[in-house]
């Protein structure tokens, strides 16, 4: 005689079944975002964040730069303001731009 199985056996082969099933959803949501992601990335990669037009690069006091050639945007990249404005000095100002802010 076959024994059969118990309500908390029927239970438990199902919630494992369940979690099974969600871990490769969630597994395949993942991959679908990096795919996503990527995707994303490769449309909006070198395009001005103004007009949409493609960004060149250019180089401006030996640093280079994105610039939009259609409305004129320049767009600087992490640390780059940083290495156009030059050293900071004593009094809070940075070398290349003191005259700017300078009462």
């Amino acid at each position: 005689m076959v024994d059969k199985p118990t309500r908390n056996e029927e239970e438990f082969f199902a919630r494992e079944e369940a979690e099974k099933l969600h871990k490769l959803h969630q597994e395949k949501l993942k991959d679908l975002d990096k795919t996503k992601e990527l995707a994303e990335k490769k449309l909006h990669w070198m395009k001005c964040p103004k007009c949409g037009y493609g960004l060149e690069v250019i180089k401006w006091r030996a640093v280079e730069v994105d610039k939009c050639f259609r409305c004129g945007v320049i767009v600087l990249d992490d640390g780059e303001l940083e290495q156009l404005a030059g050293k900071e000095n004593d009094d809070g100002f940075f070398s290349t731009f003191s005259g700017l802010f300078k009462k």
